[in-house]
């Protein structure tokens, strides 16, 4: 098995799309397409569906997604680590974040990195914290900033960043800002919710602790950027249950603690691969990290 085959045969399941995969690759189609016959011969079961329209992957491509991905992160790591003991840190850094998040100024660490190593290619995606653990186990990211999320120790490392509690957002006109108190779980029942996406470290982490309280709550509003969710609260169509830091992106609105939820807070980690899996970008951009941290705690 020819590692440009596992290359080619990702390329083709990203794209689902021959074509536009081997414009990608800059290759004929001719030829991505012998490469996948030539894995499928070798594997004896076909990878892909083939349609006029577009390509989707067979059960068996779907079990080879996975492990392809890890072969050729690891065989990316084995390159910048190979560079990075000649001095020189190459390659590329894939770097996921949620949005908004607290304890990293993302786009400052970035900008430092690329000041340090301009031969690394930096590239950034924004997800919910679910799916960016996801990423980083299968080798598709370096690292990501997110919300605490339930993890494989074998896969990941969950590096705590910093905490900060549970703060409700709403309209100023709304009758719990009218009272002007810290708010239970219970004195918000039968409320309406705006809140993000389930796959978001926010939602999930305000469902567990209405869960603990005993509460249900109805999201009739769900948004997949902070500024929507902070527009619908403005206009007085629900409240929000979200991390404190949120506040200050719409001080008109109004900021009521919420009690009684247990330990229940939001906390920001940095999800790295295992040690062997780490490559010498994301450990370089950790340190970066650490240094930072470091001096603005003195």
């Amino acid at each position: 098995m020819e590692l440009r085959h596992l290359q080619h045969f990702v390329a083709v399941a990203e794209d689902q799309h021959f074509t536009r995969a081997a414009e990608r690759l800059m290759v004929s189609q001719s030829g991505l397409s012998a490469s996948i016959r030539a894995l499928e011969r070798e594997l004896q079961t076909p990878l892909f569906v083939r349609t006029t329209r577009r390509v989707t992957l067979t059960e068996a491509g779907r079990a080879l997604l996975a492990e392809a991905e890890r072969i050729l992160a690891q065989v990316r790591a084995a390159h910048e680590a190979v560079a990075a003991v000649q001095g020189v840190l190459r390659g590329t850094l894939a770097v996921g974040t949620e949005q908004c998040i607290a304890g990293v100024d993302v786009a400052k660490l970035l900008a430092a990195f690329r000041r340090r190593h301009p031969d690394v290619e930096i590239r950034l995606r924004q997800w919910g914290s679910a799916a960016l653990a996801e990423e980083v186990a299968a080798g598709r990211l370096d690292l990501a900033f997110a919300y605490r999320v339930d993890a494989d120790p074998d896969q990941l490392r969950v590096v705590p960043l910093t905490g900060e509690p549970v703060t409700v957002l709403c309209h100023p006109d709304h009758r719990l800002a009218r009272a002007g108190a810290p708010v239970t779980p219970r004195d918000l029942a039968g409320e309406v919710f705006v809140d993000f996406h389930p796959d978001w470290g926010p939602r999930r982490a305000t469902d567990a602790a209405f869960a603990v309280a005993g509460v249900r709550r109805m999201v009739a509003l769900e948004v997949n950027d902070v500024h929507s969710l902070l527009d619908l609260v403005d206009e007085n169509l629900g409240v929000a249950v979200v991390p404190s830091h949120f506040r200050h992106k719409r001080p008109s609105l109004t900021a009521l603690p919420l009690k009684d939820t247990g330990e229940a807070a939001y906390e920001t980690v940095a999800l790295v691969p295992s040690p062997r899996a780490t490559s010498p970008a994301a450990r370089a951009l950790m340190e970066l990290l650490d240094t930072g941290a470091r001096d603005a705690g003195s």
